[in-house]
C-alpha cells in the first residue's frame, strides 16, 4: 500500500546547497560539542579511529539513503522506503523508531540549549526548563511558517556555529601544535572494545543527514539534489569532527576533554576553551553551542513533522496528521503535534538514558534503510550493492553494541508497536 498521489504535495524548494545547510544543521549539535567528549573518555585519543569508522558507516547509510530517496522523493524516509520496498511492518517500525528516538533527541536539544543560556547570563538552574520550553516554540512557530523561512533561519544558525567552531580550532591549534605530539600519544590506551563503543556513539552523532532524505519531496530535481547534498554533507561533517577531536585533544589532553562532559552545564569544547583561553573565549564557544542546539531543534522538528506526516497519510498514525495549511508549504497540525511531544519529555526534565537509547533506536532505523536499498532494482540503483550490505550489517552489529538494558527495551517497544500496527489493520 502507497501513498497515493491524489493528496496535496508540499512545495519543491530546496536546492542542493539548502539541502547541504539542512543536514548539517541536523548534525552540527549534540555529535561536536557533547558525543566527541563522552568518546573520547570511552577510546581516548583513539577517538579519532572512532570519529573515523563512525564516518564510514554513515556513509554507507547515507548513500543508501540517498538513492532511495532519489527514487522515491516522498516526505518520510525510511517509513516510506519499508512500505515501498520490503512490508508495511518494516515501514511501520522504521517510522516508530524515528519518532520515538528523535523526540527524546530533540528534547535533549532544547535542554541542552537552555543550560548554555542560562550559563551565560548566570541564572538558576530552576529556569532550564521554562527556557527549554520557550525555545520548542519557538522552533515549533518557525517551521509552521514552511520550509524557505526554515531554511533561512536554519542558515543563519549553521553559519554562526560553523564560525564558533572555526574560533575553536583557531585557539587551540597553536598549544596543539607545541604539546600535540604528548597530548596524543600513546595512540591506543584502550581495548577494541572502547573504540567500537565510542564508534557506536560517534556513528549517531552523524545521523543528522537523514533529514535531508525525509525533505525529499520537497527538494528540486530530488534525484541530483538528494544524493549531492548527502554527500558534500557527510564529507564536511567527518573533516569537521576530526579536526575539533584531532586539535582539542592535542591542545588539552584526554583527560580535560573526556572529563568535561560530567560537570554542570558544560559542554567538553566549551571547559577545553577556557582552560586555555579564558571565559571570554569560552562565552564565544557556549555561543555556537547554543546556535547548533536551535538549530538540531529545528530541523528535528521538521523531519519528526514529515515523518508524521506520512504515517498520518497511511492511517498508521491519526488521519488529521497528513494535512497540509493553506498555503501546502508544512503539515501544520503534525507539526503541532510533534512540538506538543517534544515540551512534554521537556517538562520531564531528565534524558540521561536518552542517546543510548536513540543510538539503538536510529540504528534499527537505518537497518531497515539499507535492506530497502538492497531491493532497488539496478536501474534504480546508483551505488554498488555492496554499500548496501556494508551499511545494514554494520547498523545491526552498532544496535546491539550499547547496554543490554537499552536494547531490550528497544525491542520491547519496537514488539508494540508492531502490535498496534496489526490491530489497526484489522480494524480498518
Amino acid at each position: 500500500m502507497s501513498a497515493t498521489n491524489s493528496q496535496p504535495q508540499l512545495q519543491r524548494e530546496l536546492g542542493v546547497f539548502g539541502a547541504t545547510l539542512m543536514g548539517l544543521g541536523s548534525i552540527i549539535g549534540t555529535g561536536v560539542f557533547v558525543s566527541i567528549g563522552i568518546a573520547t573518555g570511552i577510546a581516548g585519543s583513539a577517538v579519532i579511529v572512532a570519529v573515523a569508522i563512525g564516518a564510514i558507516v554513515a556513509t554507507c547509510n547515507g548513500l543508501n539513503s540517498a538513492q532511495l530517496a532519489a527514487n522515491h522523493a516522498v516526505s518520510g524516509g525510511t517509513y516510506e522506503y519499508g512500505y515501498k520496498y520490503l512490508t508495511p511492518a518494516f515501514g511501520f517500525t522504521a517510522g516508530w523508531m524515528f519518532l520515538v528516538a528523535k523526540t527524546a533527541s530533540a528534547a535533549t536539544a532544547a535542554l541542552g540549549f537552555a543550560g548554555y543560556l542560562l550559563n551565560i547570563l548566570g541564572l538558576s538552574a530552576n529556569w532550564v526548563i521554562p527556557t527549554a520550553l520557550l525555545a520548542v516554540m519557538m522552533m515549533t512557530l518557525i517551521v509552521l511558517n514552511g520550509i524557505r523561512r526554515s531554511s533561512i533561519v536554519n542558515t543563519v544558525i549553521v553559519s554562526i556555529t560553523l564560525l564558533s567552531l572555526g574560533f575553536f580550532i583557531l585557539v587551540c591549534l597553536p598549544r596543539a601544535t607545541e604539546v600535540g605530539i604528548e597530548n596524543l600519544t600513546p595512540f591506543f590506551t584502550t581495548s577494541p572494545r572502547a573504540v567500537l563503543h565510542a564508534s557506536a556513539l560517534m556513528f549517531v552523532a552523524y545521523t543528522g543527514y537523514g533529514r535531508i532524505a525525509t525533505m525529499g519531496e520537497e527538494a528540486r530535481s530530488p534525484r541530483k539534489t538528494i544524493p549531492q547534498a548527502m554527500i558534500v554533507c557527510l564529507l564536511l561533517t567527518m573533516l569537521l569532527y576530526m579536526t575539533v577531536a584531532t586539535v582539542g585533544i592535542g591542545a588539552v589532553g584526554v583527560n580535560v576533554l573526556g572529563n568535561a562532559t560530567g560537570q554542570t552545564k558544560a559542554a567538553p569544547l566549551e571547559v577545553a576553551v577556557r582552560s586555555i583561553a579564558g571565559s571570554s573565549a569560552a562565552f564565544v564557544l557556549a555561543i555556537g553551542a547554543m546556535t547548533a542546539m536551535l538549530g538540531v531543534l529545528l530541523n528535528l522538528i521538521l523531519g519528526l513533522s514529515r515523518v508524521l506526516l506520512a504515517m498520518g497519510r497511511r492511517s498508521d498514525a491519526p488521519r488529521f496528521l497528513a494535512r497540509l495549511n493553506q498555503q501546502q508549504t508544512a503539515p501544520s497540525r503534525a507539526v503541532i503535534v510533534v512540538g506538543g511531544a517534544i515540551a512534554v519529555l521537556v517538562l520531564l526534565g531528565n534524558v540521561k538514558t536518552t542517546w543510548s537509547f536513540s543510538a539503538f533506536s536510529v540504528l534499527i532505523y537505518y537497518a531497515v534503510t539499507n535492506l530497502a536499498a538492497l531491493k532497488l532494482t539496478p536501474s534504480e540503483r546508483l551505488y554498488p550493492v555492496w554499500v548496501g550490505w556494508i551499511g545494514l550489517v554494520s547498523c545491526l552489529f552498532l544496535a546491539f553494541w550499547v547496554e543490554s538494558t537499552i536494547w531490550q527495551v528497544g525491542l520491547g517497544l519496537i514488539g508494540a508497536g508492531l502490535i498496534w500496527h496489526k490491530v489497526r489493520r484489522t480494524i480498518l
